[in-house]
């Protein structure tokens, strides 16, 4: 019983903060996750060719109203633990309360949902936190219309400052297009982060590798099992957004031109690399399971060897002994001058002859 309450105390909150909406209306919004920041900040981008500004505008009430038909603009959203806020921004842009509620429930799965107005996307935002050792996953929610894109994450996510800094610059590419093209870097800029995240992993698996080859220990066991967990967790997050890239190219909204879609095709090419890095991981985990194994396995194997050897040894010298403490009367041996002192000779030697054997078959 006190087992069961252990386990009990450990319960994801996610998980929990789930099963209280059973029974809720659809579109009936309840945030799910973890605060990550003490209160939400919004930032406002507006840009054309010519001309980059940055919106002071705090009020949900007047965000529809930055909005310019010859500019893009970019609403980001860092922070989701305010429900009322963040259902008055998307109020004020018609978005369906079902896309409301998804962007509040921060456990999804990346997809892509297609409206008449606008287009509605969840991606998972993966990173490694050094001083934690663990991985950061988080969501990202974006909404593409026309003319703007309203992005939602959990906390600032600093990919994102660094495509700010892209935009102030007139010379880049980003600043020429529309709205789909800054859905799409948004996108990239998250999926670039796989990439970081693999290699951080990648080099952690391989310097385990090494002293497991070396000198295995009992505690890689778990190391190599939370390194698969890992695997697991990105592959859960990296497997259903091929499905959702792969939505957005083959997509016929009007608000992704043709000149956008090879980039959404490089980003489905993206994806399938990083896919193809995760299975490369989890093949080698797998193969340095089977070795930490068969270490373990030949290492027991060498144990019971040397145990074997020791009482190889002992077993003729055992019948020596057991055959001179029978209470025989009559035993010739017992009564020779030399009897005691030939015994111990014939022990030694024979423990000898043996040893000599035994290290010539590499036994010992």
């Amino acid at each position: 019983m006190q087992h069961r309450k252990e386990k009990k105390k450990k319960k994801s909150p996610i998980l929990s903060q789930l099963s209280e909406k059973i029974g809720d209306a659809p579109g009936q919004c309840r945030f799910v996750g973890e605060r990550k920041i003490d209160e939400p900040a919004i930032r406002v981008f507006q840009y054309d060719a010519s001309e980059f500004r940055e919106i002071n505008e705090n009020d949900p009430e007047k965000l529809p109203q930055v909005l310019r038909q010859e500019s893009v603009t970019w609403i980001d959203v860092s922070g989701l633990h305010d429900k009322n806020l963040i259902e008055k921004i998307c109020t004020r842009f018609f978005i369906h309360p079902l896309v409301i509620e998804d962007i509040l429930e921060t456990s999804h799965r990346p997809k892509m949902d297609e409206y008449d107005d606008y287009l509605f996307v969840i991606l998972r935002i993966i990173g490694y936190d050094d001083q934690k050792d663990e991985i950061v996953n988080e969501q990202l929610s974006l909404i593409l219309g026309d003319g703007f894109v309203l992005s939602f994450v959990e906390r600032p996510n600093p990919r994102f400052l660094q495509l700010v800094e892209r935009l102030k610059n007139p010379k880049y590419r980003i600043r020429k297009e529309q709205s789909d093209y800054l859905a799409y870097a948004l996108m990239d800029a998250t999926i670039d982060d796989y990439f970081s995240t693999l290699e951080i992993l990648g080099e952690k698996i391989e310097t385990l590798q090494e002293e497991l080859l070396s000198d295995p220990q009992p505690d890689m066991l778990e190391q190599i099992h939370t390194f698969k967990s890992r695997m697991i967790e990105l592959r859960r997050a990296v497997w259903p957004l091929r499905e959702t890239i792969g939505k957005l190219e083959r997509s016929e909204s009007e608000l992704i031109r043709p000149t956008t879609l090879p980039y959404f095709r490089d980003l489905y090419d993206n994806v399938i690399q990083v896919m193809d890095v995760i299975e490369n991981y989890r093949d080698i985990l797998a193969g340095m399971l089977d070795t930490f194994l068969s270490s373990v396995s030949n290492r027991m194997n060498e144990v019971m060897q040397r145990l074997t050897v020791i009482a190889t040894l002992f077993i003729p010298l055992t019948f020596i002994v057991g055959v001179y403490g029978m209470n025989f009367e009559w035993m010739p041996e017992l009564k020779l001058k030399w009897g005691y002192p030939a015994v111990w000779v014939l022990m030694i030697v024979i423990t000898l002859v043996q040893l000599r054997y035994f290290r010539k078959k590499g036994w010992f």
